[in-house]
């Protein structure tokens, strides 16, 4: 019975990990986990916002089912002559702090979530593309709330914007966001711009009643990124010469 079960979640992680490295190039533990069923988004977002201690907290699944999937996508990439490369994962939370993956916190059993396998195929651009969208810092995500009665943890007051962190919501000065500036979607140049021009950002969501999901609403940059943006775009007057 236990060969049975362990052969058949060999084929599940196989073909799960068969499929994503088809579609993408290269495939992670994350993966595999998602595409059998093991983790979903709801918990991979509360994990990407510090919500939850560790990733296997919100995993329902016991650790020895996960240590055994781990091992056999291992298995399987060092099979398929994959190239190995960690990868940092940040949380979606100002202070980016680390993520981790596992209850017990052992750093082999880290190693195995952080680990990406790449494609031997792949060109050196390709993999440059790769590892930079690997290990780019994930966007913070700011809430427009529809409800004017929710609370800061850490200061007890409220506002139009929040952002979640474990504890709970935060308002933006508290979270260590207050100087930035809310720029509306409808102009995606001056958007890109700012964007890039931007130390810190911040995408902005609403809840739609209607469409039962959260919409973007524009980002969240810095005041001199955004005045930057607007004058390359001859949006406002450039500033006029210093006299002589």
């Amino acid at each position: 019975m236990k060969l049975e079960r362990e052969h058949k979640l060999r084929g599940r992680v196989v073909a799960a990990a068969e499929a994503v490295l088809a579609d993408q190039g290269y495939v992670s533990a994350i993966d595999v986990l998602g595409a059998i069923g093991w983790l979903d988004t709801t918990t991979l977002k509360r994990w990407q916002q510090s919500r939850i201690p560790c990733l296997e907290a919100g995993i329902q699944t016991r650790e020895e089912r996960i240590a055994e999937a781990l091992h056999l996508l291992r298995d399987w990439a060092t099979e398929k002559h994959l190239a190995p490369s960690e990868t940092e994962y940040l949380a979606k939370t100002p202070a980016r702090t680390p993520l981790r993956f596992s209850t017990s916190g052992d750093a082999a059993r880290e190693g195995l979530y952080r680990t990406h396998w790449l494609r031997q195929d792949l060109s050196d651009k390709q993999v440059k593309r790769i590892k930079a969208a690997s290990s780019r810092p994930p966007e913070l995500v700011v809430v427009q709330s529809l409800k004017s009665d929710w609370t800061c943890h850490r200061c007890s007051g409220s506002g139009d914007l929040l952002i979640m962190e474990e504890p709970g919501p935060s308002c933006l000065p508290c979270a260590g966001l207050g100087a930035l500036v809310f720029l509306a979607a409808g102009n995606a140049t001056l958007s890109r711009r700012a964007k890039a021009k931007s130390e810190v950002h911040a995408v902005v969501v609403r809840f739609s009643r209607a469409r039962k999901r959260y919409e973007r609403q524009g980002l969240l940059v810095h005041p001199a990124a955004l005045h930057e943006a607007e004058r390359e775009l001859g949006l406002i007057p450039t500033d006029p010469p210093s006299p002589p």
